[in-house]
């Protein structure tokens, strides 16, 4: 298999995004040129970007400034994972990709993900152990070793390294 090949397979969003001097509809739609109405309409609400969008002065149309510093961070995060639904691909990785949102709304758009790709793979890389209770294995790495792998429930009865770290985020 050719690497641009496998790379038709893959989406990936990570904590930064790259968003053009474009309108919001059109950053989304990036990622797959050929896209219907109704697919960036339903990418924009699994996402969340709706209530933002509804509140732009041009709605969808609103141009987004030179890297999209018109933007908050979470925002540009939000029309990543837009684009990675839109996509549609085989595998998704996001890597910290919700990292700026608030805990509500990143519980939203991983739930949501995980409906879209319930016969696919995500692949979800976080700090923030909030993000990843409900997934259904859970590798805990340290330095690049494997340090625990499984349930989120699973490794709380361990109480090992994943149970240490997750009682410190909770009293953080």
């Amino acid at each position: 298999i050719k690497l641009y090949e496998l790379r038709e397979h893959i989406g990936l969003v990570t904590q930064e995004n790259q968003v053009f001097h474009d309108t919001i509809w059109n950053n989304i739609r990036y990622s797959k040129l050929e896209s219907t109405p109704e697919e960036i309409n339903r990418a924009i609400i699994l996402t969340g970007l709706d209530g933002f969008i509804e509140k732009a002065e041009d709605g969808a149309l609103t141009l987004i400034g030179d890297r999209g510093n018109t933007l908050s961070a979470g925002q540009r995060q939000r029309i990543a994972i837009a684009r990675a639904i839109l996509k549609d691909s085989d595998i998704l990785i996001l890597d910290e990709a919700t990292s700026a949102l608030d805990s509500e709304s990143e519980g939203e758009i991983i739930t949501n993900l995980q409906d879209l790709y319930e016969d696919k793979t995500l692949i979800v890389i976080s700090h923030r152990l909030s993000t990843i209770q409900q997934v259904d294995e859970v590798i805990y790495l340290d330095e690049g070793r494997v340090l625990e792998q499984g349930t989120h429930e699973e490794l709380m009865e361990k109480k090992g390294h994943y149970w240490r770290l997750f009682r410190k985020q909770l009293i953080a």
